[in-house]
This record gives structure tokens, C-alpha cells and sequence, in this order.
């Protein structure tokens, strides 16, 4: 369905700006009063990321007026495969700093706003109100429905996307016209059931398709053209490289955006809400963790221990902890794991950070094995405080 523009357009464009702009001028369906409205928006980008990275640039192209980036993070090599926003030179920088560089040196005519603080519950609500859209690139479920609850509290559309390994999805969320994100996904997965971009990996290029997606959807919404996504959840499968959609029909019962809503404000905690680990991996892991050089002194010790690493393979080829069996978390969730593990030694698990290695120690622990220990940090804290030659990734 088509919807108003959400923008009323500037007063003018320069002569400079004709100029830059003019291949959209002369689409028939933006024309200056299309770009004008670009001009006279506010868009939000929250990430500089893998999705966020195409989307600020593309935004910038565009001609968006006021473009907002927030951003905790600094560059790490390991982004540079996908975010195409940083460079080699940027590692170390402030990801919404260096984001802002870019962004400026595509478009010096638009005004950049730099956000360089974690978006939490504290200040999501004020730093949304001074903005007409907010594009989600973010990669977490907690931030995620914080994101959806502040945008329909404030009555505000935001564009949605996610990715991982060869799998995109976007939709447009506006509460006011159609389903909200909660109407798609009431409740957040369990912990540990959706592996993180970071775990599973994610083909570089796909953050492209789905960020330029994002855009295509921000420019629709507020110059009122085309037919946006909403109520509609589009679907990219890369590797056989089709498209499809499917009808997200605004839930009445929505406990946000229903008939009757319960949740009139935000939620206090929204990991706690998502649950980064499961109640039983928290209970198993309290008292049972241990730091990378107290693995480290039981190894050199010459301790009777059982070393499990429960990443998928594809992570143990990249590095790995000397002496560690590989047995992914998932042979520990359908039990086939529990028959190799010795008796006569103690278990100690680890996975990359420590969030999949205590989802394994519950299972371990509540089959007998009641001295079973996990590495707190995993093998990124073996990297960083016992042997730092290692590659992280």
C-alpha cells in the first residue's frame, strides 16, 4: 500500500545540489519535490556495521539532510570483510567516527550527527525524537526490541534487516499503518537457539542486499513513493539467490501495539528479556568458571582434565586451544556428546566467549558430572591473556 510522505520537502535546492542530485531529478516519481523532502529529513542509523555500513552510505548518496549514526564500537580487523564503511586505517577508530568520515567525504552537503554511546533504555527515547526514521542495523535481540518499542511509543516507522551466513530478511515496522516488530516476534528465541553473526558468520556481500534494501525502503517511506514493506517480511536467500515475501498482519493481541497493550513504556532490562544464556547455563555456570590462565596453570600442572571445545568445526579450524576435542554444543544438546566424555576426568568446556560453553555445562553437570568447569571468555580470552600470537576472529 502506498503512504504519505512522511517529510514535508525543503524550501529549495542549491545549484549544487541540482547538480548532484539531478539523476534522481529527472525520475519522474521523486523529481525535486522528492529530493527536497530527502533533504528535509532525519534519519537515524543505528549500527555502523555490516548493515549499517551500505545504509549510511547509500543515505548519504541519496541526499538525506540530517543523517544520525550511533555506534559504541571501535574497527577490528575482523569487520573490514563487511563493513565497507571502514577502512584498513580506521581499526582501532570509533566505528560511528570513522562511519562519519565517509559518510561526509560521499556527501559533504548533508549534516552528519555523531552518536558515539551504547543505545540503551536511558537514552533511546530522546535520541529518537529527534529523528523522523530510524534504519535498524543492529545484530542483537535485546537491542532489537528495544529499538521496535521506542519507535512505536514515539510513533515513529523504522526499517528492519537482519542477516547471517547467506540469509537476509527485511521489513518495514510502523505500528501507526501496519505490524510492529513484536507482532512478527512476540517473544525473543530461546538463548542459544539463534547462533549470532560472530558464531554462525555471514557472507560479507549480503550486507549490501540487505542494506541498500534498507535504503530503498527509507527513501519510499519518506518521499511517499512506491510501496513500502509494510506489513510484509521480504526474504533473501543468497545461495539460491531468490527473493520472496510473506503477508506480517498487524496482531490485535500485540502487546505493544494490540487492542489492549500492556507494555505502555519500556521494559527496564531488555537482556534480561532476551536472555543472553538460559537460567539452567547461568545456575551451572555460577561457581563453575574459570579464567584462560587457570586453564592454562592446570594444563601446565599436569591436572587430570578432559579439554572440550564446543564450536563448530569451521571455528576450530581458524584457532584453537592446544590439547581441546572438538565436540560441537549441539551433540551436547542431543545428548550423542555425553558418551565421550571420560569418567575418570574432570571436564573443562569452552566455546569462543563462554556463552555456548555454559549452555553445555548445564547439560553436563545434570548428567553426573557435578566438578565439570567452563572457560569464563573463551577462547577470546585465551587469546588475549595467555597466548596473543593466536588469530581472533
Amino acid at each position: 500500500m502506498s503512504l504519505p510522505p512522511l517529510v514535508e520537502p525543503a524550501a529549495e535546492l542549491t545549484v549544487d545540489e541540482v547538480r548532484r542530485y539531478s539523476r534522481h531529478l529527472i525520475i519522474p516519481d521523486v523529481g525535486m519535490a522528492g529530493q527536497k523532502r530527502l533533504k528535509n529529513a532525519k534519519v537515524l542509523c543505528v549500527g555502523a556495521g555490516g548493515l549499517g555500513s551500505p545504509a549510511l552510505l547509500y543515505l548519504a548518496a541519496a541526499g538525506v539532510g540530517t543523517l544520525g549514526i550511533i555506534d559504541f564500537d571501535v574497527v577490528d580487523e575482523s569487520n573490514l570483510q563487511r563493513q565497507v564503511i571502514h577502512g584498513q586505517s580506521d581499526v582501532g577508530r570509533l566505528k560511528a567516527e570513522s562511519a562519519a568520515a565517509s559518510v561526509r567525504e560521499i556527501n559533504p552537503l548533508i549534516d552528519v550527527v555523531v552518536h558515539n554511546a551504547t543505545l540503551t533504555t536511558e537514552n533511546v527515547m530522546e535520541i529518537f525524537s529527534g529523528y523522523d526514521l530510524i534504519v535498524d542495523g543492529t545484530d542483537n535481540f535485546a537491542t532489537r526490541y528495544m529499538v521496535n518499542d521506542a519507535a512505536v511509543l514515539l510513533g515513529k516507522p523504522y526499517v528492519w534487516g537482519s542477516i547471517y551466513r547467506f540469509d537476509g530478511q527485511a521489513s518495514v515496522f510502523w505500528a501507526e499503518h501496519g505490524p510492529c516488530y513484536r507482532c512478527l516476534y512476540p517473544e525473543p528465541p530461546p538463548p542459544g537457539m539463534v547462533p549470532s553473526c560472530a558464531e554462525g558468520g555471514v557472507l560479507g556481500v549480503l550486507c549490501a542486499s540487505i542494506g541498500s534494501i534498507q535504503v530503498n525502503e527509507a527513501i519510499k517511506l519518506l518521499t511517499g513513493i512506491g510501496d513500502p514493506l509494510v506489513g510484509r517480511l521480504m526474504i533473501y536467500d543468497a545461495l539460491e539467490m531468490k527473493y520472496r515475501d510473506v503477508k506480517v498482519r498487524k496482531d490485535p493481541e500485540c502487546v505493544l501495539c494490540g487492542k489492549n497493550p500492556t507494555v505502555t513504556e519500556l521494559l527496564e532490562d531488555y537482556e534480561a528479556f532476551c536472555g543472553a544464556i538460559s537460567d539452567e547455563a547461568a545456575e551451572a555456570a555460577t561457581g563453575s568458571t574459570i579464567t584462560a590462565q587457570e586453564l592454562k596453570a592446570m594444563q601446565d600442572g599436569g591436572e587430570n582434565i578432559f579439554l572440550v571445545d564446543v564450536r563448530e568445526i569451521n571455528e576450530y579450524e581458524i584457532v584453537s586451544i592446544p590439547g581441546a576435542t572438538l565436540i560441537p554444543k549441539g551433540d551436547f544438546l542431543n545428548g550423542s556428546a555425553l558418551e565421550r566424555l571420560p569418567q575418570d576426568k574432570r571436564i573443562v568446556l569452552h566455546c569462543k566467549s563462554g556463552a555456548r560453553s555454559a549452555e553445555a555445562l548445564a547439560v553436563v553437570k545434570s548428567a553426573g558430572f557435578a566438578d565439570a568447569v567452563h572457560l569464563g571468555g573463551g577462547v577470546l580470552s585465551w587469546i588475549k591473556t595467555v597466548d596473543p600470537s593466536l588469530p581472533e576472529y
